[in-house]
């Protein structure tokens, strides 16, 4: 668990309100997230010009620790980094706070990348599986685009995929010449899933599957694999920390969403709500950005970072590893949390099946 602490000046809205009478906080805001160099770039944007202490919690997903607090009574946590299928479960459930209508401006709606599924969440950041390859391999002619990862003719070697069907049954469709607005009703179909795993077959002879973030990277380096798909910002850090044998190909990339919400019964409510007002301004966006190369969820962010750059703490651009960009998710597909509760069981242990035919 990471138990991070920053003092910072109050924020103007929780001055006026900390001077209100009958108005207090409990005890430091308790933000939980991810952990790691995640964890520490939503520290640097967010804690400073922010009013109370912050104690930043790691947990590793999932609803299981909130639902316990929530039915027991005894909640402890105040705002919570969740992904997309949690967001909606969550909330349709009672576990988290439904917002006030007033809390964001009017015009953020439109300024947003992926529309907020409901009104339990704030805007938070995008991410992306994209396609990497072994720049060494390709140095003549680099495959540019989510067919080329599927065609071993043109870009041999061997490939690597994740351990399970998210994406990987999208991609293979959009590289089969499938439009993104079309993949989900033709992945419902077993037609759809027959042509999904028929173009997984055709790199099938010389597969390798990664299960966490760093593998796709490190069987790049190693030069065991010529192409894999990989989470944005994990190819984007190596870029950014020097790594010239890796490329990135954002064509046909799954572009995915997490959001904050606050906890029903949040004890630090009204500092919870002001935080994810806080988080929410394109300045703040912007300034996650800085630390680490996600996307973020709103589209005036990119417009700071363009006009800042080079952005990265670094001191190098950081644009061109943003998978939210506008030319970035015009060929893009938006993971979709409910097709993968309604269809998952089933696409799971049919992928199973599949890489136990291959000995995988």
């Amino acid at each position: 668990m990471t138990d991070s602490r920053h003092r910072a000046r109050l924020a103007p809205a929780l001055l006026f309100a900390a001077l209100a009478p009958g108005w207090t906080w409990a005890d430091d805001l308790r933000v939980v997230t991810w952990g790691g160099t995640y964890q520490t770039s939503q520290e640097n944007a967010y804690a400073p010009g922010f009013g109370p202490e912050i104690e930043w919690i790691e947990y590793r997903g999932g609803l299981d620790e909130i639902r316990a607090q929530v039915e027991a009574g005894e909640i402890t946590w105040d705002v919570v980094d969740v992904l997309a299928h949690d967001a909606r479960i969550g909330c349709d459930e009672g576990y988290f706070l439904r917002l006030p209508d007033d809390l964001f401006p009017e015009e953020m709606a439109g300024d947003l990348v992926i529309p907020r599924p409901n009104d339990c969440v704030g805007p938070n950041i995008t991410w992306s599986w994209v396609t990497a390859y072994d720049t060494a391999r390709f140095s003549d002619e680099a495959p540019a685009s989510v067919a080329d990862f599927f065609d071993t003719d043109t870009f041999p070697g061997p490939r690597a995929i994740a351990a399970f069907p998210q994406a990987n049954l999208e991609m293979a469709l959009l590289a089969d010449g499938v439009a993104a607005k079309d993949v989900y009703d033709l992945l419902a179909t077993e037609d759809g899933q027959d042509r999904a795993f028929s173009v997984l077959n055709g790199i099938a002879a010389d597969l390798h599957l990664w299960s966490s973030g760093e593998e796709p990277i490190r069987l790049l380096q190693n030069g065991e694999v010529a192409m894999t798909t990989a989470y944005n910002g994990r190819v984007a850090a190596a870029e950014l920390s020097g790594e010239t044998r890796i490329g990135t190909i954002y064509d046909g990339q799954i572009l995915d969403e997490e959001w904050f919400v606050v906890v029903a019964g949040a004890p630090n409510e009204a500092a919870a709500l002001d935080f994810l007002r806080h988080v929410a301004e394109p300045e703040q966006q912007a300034a996650q950005a800085r630390w680490i190369p996600y996307g973020p969820m709103r589209k005036s962010a990119l417009d700071i970072i363009a006009a800042g750059e080079p952005w990265f703490h670094t001191g190098v651009p950081v644009l061109p590893h943003i998978p939210s960009r506008e030319d970035r998710i015009e060929n893009a597909l938006v993971l979709d949390p409910q097709f993968w509760a309604e269809h998952g069981p089933d696409l799971t242990e049919r992928f199973a099946i599949w890489r136990r035919g291959l000995g995988l």
